[in-house]
C-alpha cells in the first residue's frame, strides 16, 4: 500500500546515522543531567568531612557539564531532523512534562559551577556560567510552567486515571529556580540588585508551591482510586519529593543570604521560616519516600524492569539530602546531618545502578530504540 510517508524515504535515508540515532531521544533524557549533578552538589554540602571526596565531586559536576552540552547537540539534531516527533513530543501528555527537565538541567549545572566548578575554573568563570544557565533555565521554567499546563488543557485529551507524578515536572522547575538563585545573590552588587534577587526566588517559590499544591491532590487520589501505576511509571512515584525537598532546600538557602540583603525583621523571619517549614515538609518527604520504596518493591517483584524512569530515584532524592543539610546547619541537630548522610548514599547508590543500566542500554542500542507496541511498555 502506498503511503503519504514513502515520499518522505528518500530524504530519510539521506539522513546521517547520527541524525538518525536521535529520533527517539526525548527531552526525558535531561533527567541524566539533573541526577548527575545532584550527586556532585549534594555531597558538597554534606555536614561530615572527607577527605579527597572534594575533587571527586568536581569532577562529577564536570561530568554533569560535559552530559549537558552533549544533550544540547543532539536536541538540536533532533529539532533540526525530526521536527514531526518532536511536535509529537509536545502532543504527547506523558512527554511533553519532561519538558520542564531542560530546565532543570541548566540549573543544577549552573548551581554546580558556583557549589564546585570555581574549583576548577575560577569563580569569575563559574559566577558567569552560573548567571547565564539560570537566567537560560529559569525562562524556560517559567515558559514550561505555563505552556504544558495549557497544552494538557486544550490540546491534549486526558482521563482522570492518567494522572502521574510526571505531571509535576513542569511545575517543579520554578522551585530549582528558587532554590539555586540565592547562591548568585553574594556576587551581585549591595543594595536592589541583591535584594532584587532574593525575593524575585521567593516569588519563584511560590509560583511552584502553589502549582504543585493544586496538581499533587490529583496524583494522590489517582493512586489511590486507580491502584498502583503500570510498572514502568513506577519509579515516578520518587518524583514527588523533588518539590518537597527542594522547597526545604530553598528556604533554607533564603535564610543563608537573608541577613544584610532584607531588612532586619525579614532577614530573621527567613531563618524561623527556614525550621518552621522544613521540618514538616521533609517529614511528609520521608513519609511519601517509604511509600514510593513500598511500590518500588512491588513492582520489581512483578517484573519491572529498567527504562528511563529509574533517573527519577536521583534528583528527587538529592533534593532531599539538600533540604536535610539545610536543616541541618539551621538546627544544628545531629538528626538532620544523619538523615542527610544516609540519604545521600541512597542517592550514591542509585545513581551508580542507573548511570550502568543506561550506558548499558545505549550500547546495545535499546534506549534509543523506537517505542515498543502499548503491551510491552506497560510491562
Amino acid at each position: 500500500m502506498v503511503t503519504a510517508a514513502q515520499p518522505l524515504l528518500p530524504r530519510a535515508t539521506a539522513r546521517s546515522p547520527r541524525a538518525t540515532a536521535v529520533r527517539h531521544l526525548g527531552p526525558n533524557w535531561y533527567a541524566t543531567v539533573m541526577g548527575t549533578a545532584i550527586v556532585a552538589t549534594a555531597g558538597a554540602g554534606l555536614p561530615v568531612s572527607v577527605p579527597g571526596l572534594r575533587p571527586v565531586l568536581t569532577g562529577v559536576w564536570a561530568l554533569s557539564l560535559a552530559l549537558l552540552v552533549t544533550l544540547l547537540c543532539a536536541r538540536a539534531l533532533h529539532w533540526a531532523h525530526h521536527r514531526d516527533q518532536a511536535r509529537a513530543h509536545l502532543l504527547d501528555p506523558a512527554m511533553a512534562p519532561f519538558y520542564g527537565c531542560l530546565s532543570m538541567a541548566l540549573l543544577a549545572v549552573g548551581g554546580g559551577a558556583l557549589t564546585l566548578g570555581a574549583d576548577w575554573i575560577g569563580t569569575r568563570t563559574a559566577v558567569a556560567l552560573d548567571a547565564v544557565l539560570f537566567g537560560a533555565g529559569t525562562a524556560i521554567g517559567l515558559a514550561a510552567a505555563v505552556a504544558v499546563p495549557y497544552l494538557m488543557a486544550v490540546r491534549h485529551r486526558i482521563e482522570p486515571s492518567q494522572a502521574t507524578p510526571v505531571w509535576l515536572l513542569p511545575l517543579v522547575a520554578p522551585m530549582v529556580s528558587a532554590a539555586l538563585g540565592p547562591l548568585l545573590v553574594p556576587h551581585l552588587p549591595a543594595g536592589q540588585a541583591r535584594e532584587t534577587l532574593l525575593l524575585a526566588c521567593v516569588a519563584l517559590f511560590g509560583v511552584s508551591l502553589l502549582a504543585t499544591l493544586l496538581m499533587l491532590p490529583l496524583v494522590f487520589g489517582r493512586l489511590i482510586t486507580g491502584g498502583p501505576l503500570p510498572l514502568v511509571l513506577t519509579p515516578t512515584l520518587f518524583l514527588v519529593l523533588g518539590p518537597l525537598g527542594q522547597s526545604t532546600t530553598a528556604v533554607n538557602n533564603f535564610a543563608d543570604v537573608a541577613p544584610g540583603v532584607v531588612p532586619t525583621p525579614y532577614s530573621g523571619g527567613f531563618g524561623v521560616l527556614a525550621v518552621l517549614y522544613g521540618v514538616p515538609v521533609m517529614g511528609f518527604a520521608l513519609l511519601w519516600l517509604a511509600l514510593a520504596v513500598a511500590h518500588v518493591v512491588r513492582a520489581r517483584r512483578e517484573g519491572m524492569g529498567f527504562a528511563m524512569t529509574w533517573w527519577a530515584f536521583t534528583f528527587p532524592v538529592g533534593t532531599c539530602v539538600t533540604g536535610a543539610e539545610g536543616l541541618a546547619r539551621h538546627t544544628g541537630l545531629t538528626a538532620f546531618q544523619g538523615l542527610a548522610v544516609v540519604l545521600y548514599v541512597v542517592l550514591v547508590a542509585a545513581w551508580t545502578t542507573v548511570a550502568l543500566h543506561t550506558v548499558r542500554g545505549l550500547l546495545s542500542g535499546a534506549l534509543l530504540a523506537g517505542p515498543r507496541p502499548v503491551a510491552a511498555a506497560l510491562r
